[in-house]
């Protein structure tokens, strides 16, 4: 980094360092541009396939609970009403 090791800022003159491939860095070029735009898309594909799924599951559940429910609703012995 630094050849005085005491320097509190060798840290960050090495990210500031011209021809470094440090990820704190912008992208120089279009291509490098173009590039993470096309990764950050495929991410966000990927995030909202997941999130899809995951609302699924949960109507599923949701769905489950109610049919459960129902199931034991119908097996209670059914109480006579009372007569007038």
């Amino acid at each position: 980094m630094s050849d005085n090791p005491n320097d509190p800022f060798a840290f960050f003159n090495q990210l500031w360092k011209n021809g470094s491939n440090n990820p704190f860095m912008p992208p120089l070029s279009e291509e490098e541009i173009d590039r993470k735009i096309t990764e950050c898309k495929t991410v966000e594909q990927w995030l909202n396939m997941q999130v899809g799924m995951l609302q699924m599951t949960v109507k599923t559940l949701e769905l489950q609970k109610a049919g459960l429910h129902a199931f034991r609703q119908s097996m209670e012995p059914k109480k006579p009403e009372d007569e007038i």
